[in-house]
């Protein structure tokens, strides 16, 4: 992605010493939440090797999975300070600093995968990445993505008067959070490796998840039953310090561009190719209960309302909603 506006601004004003755009070998740090067996963190070592082919071996890369660097809001902080190169962040955690980011997790903004990495190539999509550098001290390069959200429950939801009440676990995340509020439920956010013991003990009644994750983590082993509702498409934001940045050279930021996008692009398309697969795999899974294909007619009217709250704080929500018109 070229850089213009408010990203080449903001690296143009921090200024750093002039040794440090020398050609030299570097190894980045990339953050991520996600365990090693993740499709994120696959491709996030895939990168590697490929940041080492595109530098003829200066580049590679230090992967910090399941959140040892701390939470997505601290691996925030340290790539503000240059204390962390890279991370891989849900769009979740980017929505609390960039609200037209929201705008990605409106529900039913697309009912497939195929069509939720194509809003994530549009230009309208790239467009809010020009904010980041801006409103994050670091440079969004490009979104990748995990599986649709699902819901899974412990108990049957036959319709939308059984949300009512239900303690969801979500990601903490205004867009995903006031949905659930609209339909009745009542979200609780916390951090991925707490989800499992939470099912476990009644701590949570449901969660809203993707199919990799609730595979990752054997979430059906207390959560027995599957709503196929696709209600949301759950982004990630491959980012980089911009302090990190401004002291690249300009070649070695378009080796470091080149190298991400090419990894963004093939999480996109591994998601999309074994979506159908991974949905085959919890057929199979004994006593698990799957409602399949399940609408926005089932919120009854709660993505309208939300709609209508949220368009008042992004106007991305109506140019997404415009651009997946003319898919």
């Amino acid at each position: 992605m070229k850089l213009t506006g408010i990203a080449a601004s903001i690296c143009a004003a921090i200024t750093f010493v002039p040794s440090a755009t020398i050609a030299q070998d570097r190894e980045f740090s990339v953050g991520l939440i996600t365990p090693p067996a993740h499709v994120w963190n696959k491709e996030a070592a895939a990168m590697g090797d490929t940041l080492g082919e595109l530098s003829g071996g200066r580049f590679s890369v230090a992967l910090f999975p399941s959140g040892q660097l701390g939470s997505e809001g601290e691996m925030l902080q340290q790539l503000q300070t240059g204390a962390l190169d890279m991370a891989w962040l849900t769009s979740g955690e980017v929505t609390t600093r960039v609200t037209d980011v929201s705008a990605l997790h409106t529900p039913f903004l697309v009912d497939n995968i195929e069509d939720a990495a194509r809003v994530l190539r549009s230009e309208e999509a790239r467009e809010i990445l020009d904010q980041m550098p801006r409103a994050l001290g670091a440079i969004g390069v490009c979104y990748a993505m995990t599986g649709m959200r699902q819901m899974m429950s412990r108990e049957p939801l036959n319709s939308a008067a059984d949300l009512v009440g239900k303690r969801f676990r979500i990601t903490p995340a205004p867009p995903m959070r006031s949905f659930f509020e609209i339909i009745g439920a009542a979200p609780a956010p916390m951090p991925l490796t707490q989800v499992y013991d939470s099912l476990a003990n009644g701590q949570v009644d449901a969660i809203a998840m993707d199919y990799e994750s609730i595979i990752n983590f054997g979430y059906h082993d207390h959560a027995k039953y599957l709503l196929e509702t696709n209600h949301q498409m759950f982004p990630m934001v491959a980012l980089v310090s911009g302090r990190v940045w401004a002291g690249l050279s300009p070649e070695d930021q378009e080796i470091l561009r080149e190298g991400v996008q090419t990894h963004c692009d093939t999480t996109i398309d591994r998601f999309v190719e074994g979506e159908a697969g991974k949905f085959e795999t919890l057929k199979g899974v004994e006593g698990l209960n799957i409602t399949e294909n399940v609408g926005m007619d089932f919120f009854e009217g709660a993505v309208a309302d939300w709609d209508a709250q949220w368009k008042e704080q992004t106007e991305y929500v109506e140019k997404l909603r415009a651009v997946v018109a003319e898919f």
